[in-house]
């Protein structure tokens, strides 16, 4: 199914603009606790995610974007055109089921965030308290949304510069001023500690967050078509992306492991723990300061939250625009949100965190579950996009496309099936249980609940799909695809991975 383009998109798009547009992505705060667990060889874990599994999902989705008649229809229209329209309306399904998912880790670091400001530790570790105002962050922020979206993607960006950027820079200067101080480092930096320990599969657990740190490329893909040089350009950006994204996530990661012993991180409040340990050197009247850039912290996550509600919904506009989805589902209101498929998605969000709140004690466990379920949902899209790859090679070779990766069908194949291997061993380690969990039965509960929450998930748009009306179609709105002449203003401060690549006409 061909998604036709009537015009030719403007090539105006440099290296540096597509730089700019998609290096929102490279910036996460929230999980530099998660790559601190891994020590100093974050960095290995970083370095074979970016060159073996971001690189290549970059390359794939590019060509795939360019093909002639593929230009605007993204994920959907790649793997349904390769593969068949029930896989393509479920991977893009998976992507919008995975912000749902999603969202638990990051409203598990704004109650760390938060409980750290009031000095209530039990909104962080007490279940049931948890579970309760998580659940009232996240439907009080959907409410500010259902009015339109005018002004979120200004918060966004202010929160992206305020509340992440800003802090991510004061948390590298006081590691290296902890440094420069002599104070002592909780971590090993060596030859030795650099390569992880391979005979603890435990330990390797931890790889799903990188690989978690580098998804999202996919969606800036498709401006590949707006690039004045896409063959020159486009490769170089993914690599200044990637040596950004390791150097950056490096940085973070080694300066709370730095100060924070491995079995004292706190998954939610890792960060916290560290702003707490540097500054509190300088001596306890100083503590206004840590309650400030927590407060930066947690608005800066609140606004990525909100920023995020809209985008994923609007995204599976077009599964409706082919009648995939019930009627109610494929309606706007007259501010353009979908409202059925924004609070159809954040009942998911809602379920999936009572239940791994309760399940896994409000502590680590929860954020661990959360974290990895994220990455097997979302790595489901991935495995289709590569496995379409690999059939357009194959197959449809004389397609044409704009841009096509280097190296002929040899090297295509050989980076599909880089990232398609990837893909598939982090879908595998995510549901080994991390060796910081303690006791045999914190492994089983661990396993128990990702099983059975990622098998409820994987049939629903399995579901969807065979019992779609086949008498209806067209039900959406007229959509137009996003470009960076058209964008939103504020558009693209939201992470790729969150950004619709459709908006309804207005």
């Amino acid at each position: 199914m061909s998604t036709t383009t009537t015009n030719a998109p403007a090539r105006s798009l440099t290296l540096l603009g597509f730089f700019a547009i998609t290096a929102s992505m490279v910036m996460a705060v929230y999980e530099y606790p998660t790559f601190a667990t891994s020590g100093f060889s974050l960095i290995f874990f970083l370095l074979m995610g970016g060159v073996f599994w971001f690189i290549p999902v970059g390359l794939c989705a590019a060509e795939m974007a360019t093909v002639e008649g593929w230009e605007e229809g993204g994920l959907f229209a790649w793997v349904s055109n390769t593969l068949g329209e029930r896989w393509g309306f479920a991977a893009i399904s998976f992507s919008y089921l995975q912000i749902a998912i999603g969202f638990i880790p990051m409203l598990y670091f704004v109650l760390g965030a938060l409980s750290y400001i009031l000095n209530w530790p039990a909104l962080n570790t007490d279940p049931l308290v948890k579970t309760i105002a998580a659940l009232i962050i996240l439907w009080g922020l959907a409410l500010t949304q259902f009015k339109g979206t005018r002004y979120t993607a200004r918060i966004a960006k202010a929160g992206f510069f305020f509340g992440i950027l800003f802090p991510a820079i004061v948390l590298v200067g006081l590691a290296v001023a902890w440094l420069y101080n002599g104070q002592p480092l909780a971590i090993e930096m060596s030859a030795a500690t650099f390569f992880p320990d391979f005979s603890q599969i435990g330990t390797l657990v931890v790889f799903v967050a990188f690989v978690l740190s580098y998804m999202g490329v996919e969606a800036s893909a498709t401006h590949v078509n707006e690039m004045t040089n896409p063959a020159r350009d486009y490769p170089l950006a993914m690599i200044l992306l990637v040596i950004a994204a390791i150097v950056l996530s490096s940085i973070g990661g080694l300066s709370v492991a730095a100060v924070i012993p491995h079995d004292e991180i706190n998954l939610s409040a890792g960060v916290m723990q560290a702003f707490s340990t540097l500054i509190g050197y300088y001596g306890p009247g100083f503590e206004w300061a840590v309650r400030v850039i927590a407060a930066l912290l947690m608005l800066g996550v609140l606004a990525e939250i909100a920023s995020w509600i809209v985008g994923p919904s609007r995204g599976m506009l077009v599964t409706a625009r082919q009648g995939l989805l019930p009627a109610r589902f494929a309606k706007v209101n007259k501010n353009g949100v979908p409202v059925a498929l924004v609070i159809s998605q954040l009942i998911i969000t809602s379920i999936a965190l009572i239940v791994l709140t309760n399940t896994g004690g409000g502590s680590n466990m929860s954020f661990l579950v959360a974290l990895s379920l994220t990455v097997v949902i979302y790595l489901c899209s991935y495995l289709m996009l590569f496995l379409g790859y690999i059939q357009l090679v194959r197959k449809q070779r004389d397609r044409k496309r704009a841009f096509q990766v280097p190296g002929g069908k040899p090297v295509k194949l050989a980076i599909a099936c880089s990232g398609l291997v990837v893909s598939v061993l982090a879908f595998i380690v995510s549901f080994i249980p991390p060796s910081s969990l303690p006791g045999a039965h914190a492994h089983d509960v661990y396993g128990g609940l990702l099983i059975v929450c990622f098998v409820l998930v994987f049939i629903l748009p399995f579901n969807v799909y065979l019992f779609r009306d086949k008498t209806i179609k067209s039900q959406a709105p007229d959509l137009v695809h996003v470009k960076v002449d058209n964008a939103p203003e504020g558009h693209f401060a939201v992470h790729p991975k969150a950004r619709p690549s459709h908006l309804p006409k207005p």
